[in-house]
């Protein structure tokens, strides 16, 4: 009877003879140049620079529009006048309080909604029984509204963090299900047979060759699923909020505040590209260590 050890030895050797004769078959016959990564755009100040050319063009044609009295003050106000509503929101001392609320919301409904979705998108990618069984349901679910889910989720869980959490969750769920199931379903079959013939089984397969393979999609549908909680924000935030910025956003329209309606949509906006680029930075990292 073979001992721990020699199994051990014999599933490393075995995952590595998979890895690389992955890499050898993906490798291309040549080298092949990449301008983007030896031109002046791998220079990371230039495409900052770049990056900020077309929010920069957009701030000095809001600024010109408003300031020929191309509209209203109430239909559109000038940049000096939302950084003024900021201002005064500051010195009430609750910006920093919509902005926090708002983020805790998010982050918590995302992290619930994400795992929620690569477990199951792992389980209907990876077994074809449950993918009969649960596919249509969840295929169903996923084309009901997010404004539909809020009379229920008040019904069910009343008008606290709960309800609003929820819905976030909804909204980053289905992404994440989405590609993880499509990728683990479309990993290469050779692939997994050849692992399978040096005797990686169950979750060793799953670890060693499936999960690496179906990182990117991973990360395509943690990035979709994040943009996904903000824009379920703001429909939680109409469940009987108080705080946050979606409430900001619908307390504004309601009493003609453009100011700080337009405030709330740039923080939303920055907010929404700052935390998409940190995930972006974990994806760099799991796509080099893991891909």
């Amino acid at each position: 009877m073979p001992s721990t050890d020699n199994y051990s030895s014999t599933e490393g050797a075995s995952a590595a003879a998979v890895t690389a004769g992955t890499t050898a078959a993906a490798a291309p016959a040549g080298p092949v140049p990449d301008a983007a990564a030896t031109g002046p755009l791998s220079r990371r100040w230039i495409r900052l620079g770049l990056g900020l050319v077309v929010p920069a063009l957009l701030l000095a044609a809001w600024q010109l529009s408003t300031a020929a009295g191309v509209f209203t003050a109430v239909q559109l106000p000038s940049p000096a006048a939302v950084y003024t509503a900021a201002l005064d929101l500051i010195d009430r001392g609750q910006l920093g309080l919509h902005i926090a609320i708002s983020t805790q919301r998010v982050l918590i409904g995302f992290a619930i909604g994400a795992l929620l979705g690569l477990a199951l998108g792992a389980l209907l990618g990876l077994s074809r029984l449950a993918e009969i069984l649960l596919g249509p349901v969840v295929g169903a679910l996923r084309a009901v509204p997010s404004l539909a889910w809020v009379p229920l989720l008040i019904l069910w869980l009343k008008i606290g963090e709960d309800s609003k959490i929820t819905l976030i969750a909804i909204g980053a769920f289905f992404p994440v299900f989405t590609t993880v199931s499509l990728a683990l379903r479309h990993v290469d079959r050779n692939l997994v047979e050849a692992a399978r013939a040096f005797g990686l089984n169950g979750l060793s397969l799953l670890r060693t060759v499936q999960l690496p393979a179906v990182v990117p999609a991973v990360f395509s549908g943690l990035r979709l699923a994040l943009a996904q909680a903000w824009l379920f924000l703001v429909a939680a935030e109409l469940i009987a909020s108080s705080m946050g910025l979606g409430f900001l956003l619908i307390d504004s329209q309601n009493n003609g505040r453009t100011d700080r309606l337009l405030l709330a949509i740039v923080l939303l906006a920055v907010i929404g590209k700052t935390t998409d680029a940190v995930l972006g930075l974990a994806e760099k990292w799991a796509v080099k260590k893991w891909a």
